[in-house]
């Protein structure tokens, strides 16, 4: 899998990662994301779009040495818990994790999921107003919250969630 990072991403990830300046090829039968790092309530946060389904995810509260492993120990266990949220069968979910791979990054930027992710952190940004700190928003969520209203993808109307959980059937 591919996560296309922001400028903001890249910077933190370079120390701890390989990013990529030219776009890579993805294998992953899932398709990429785009992840974006932003903060609030000086707190460091990540948001995840994915680029086809614009399926969202939201991690609050990263510090540097979460950077180190950030696919594999915060963005998979996110996702996965997050499509368990959304009733997707255990069987369903070993097939996913299979499906992801390996997670590589590169800075190469689709305007128009960058375009959800602003939208998703307008979103993200009016929940946290409701709370005293970022960090007492729940990650699972919050992430069901953000992909469960409609959206568009290149002028095509679709609902996130059952975007993706019909991804996810398809493997």
């Amino acid at each position: 899998m591919i996560l296309h990072c922001s400028q903001k991403l890249a910077a933190k990830l370079a120390d701890v990662a390989e990013v990529s300046p030219v776009p890579l090829e993805e294998t992953s039968p899932l398709g990429g994301w785009h992840g974006h790092l932003f903060t609030v309530d000086r707190r460091q946060c990540v948001l995840f779009c994915h680029d086809a389904t614009r399926f969202t995810l939201f991690l609050p509260g990263l510090r540097k040495e979460h950077f180190v492993d950030l696919g594999n120990e915060w963005f998979r266990p996110l996702y996965l818990a997050t499509l368990a949220a959304f009733g997707c069968p255990s069987v369903q979910l070993m097939k996913v994790e299979l499906a992801v791979g390996p997670i590589r990054f590169d800075t190469a930027i689709d305007r128009s999921v960058q375009g959800s992710l602003r939208t998703a952190r307008e979103d993200l940004e009016a929940l946290a107003m409701c709370v005293p700190n970022v960090l007492c928003l729940d990650p699972i969520e919050v992430s069901c919250q953000l992909s469960h209203k409609p959206t568009t993808n290149r002028g095509k109307s679709l609902w996130p969630a059952q975007a993706m959980l019909e991804a996810v059937a398809r493997l």
